[in-house]
């Protein structure tokens, strides 16, 4: 694992909604995928899919593993890593 890596991981997850319009998310290792009505993130727990309308990234720091998201939050789910199969299908359902 290198330096970097290893920062994003001491850092705890967190995920702060205020309104349903701004999402401030920490722990995030990687952004896997977005759009304006979906956004897949690597974080510390699992991966994170997150769902609503108007999305964009508003602000992204990757050494502290720090995102912003603004737009209407319609749903957050995670996504369990031993069921990896069916995350490629469902990740490539949702990123056609």
């Amino acid at each position: 694992m290198d330096k970097e890596n290893s920062n994003i991981n001491s850092y705890n997850h967190s995920i702060n909604l205020l309104e349903r319009k701004t999402l401030v998310i920490t722990g995030v290792k990687k952004i896997e995928n977005f759009d304006n009505l979906h956004f897949l993130l690597e974080t510390t727990m699992g991966f994170l899919i997150i769902k609503g309308e108007g999305l964009e990234l508003i602000k992204l720091d990757t050494l502290a593993g720090n995102v912003t998201i603004k737009g209407t939050i319609n749903s957050l789910d995670y996504v369990l890593e031993t069921a990896k199969k069916k995350e490629d299908s469902v990740f490539n359902r949702l990123f056609k």
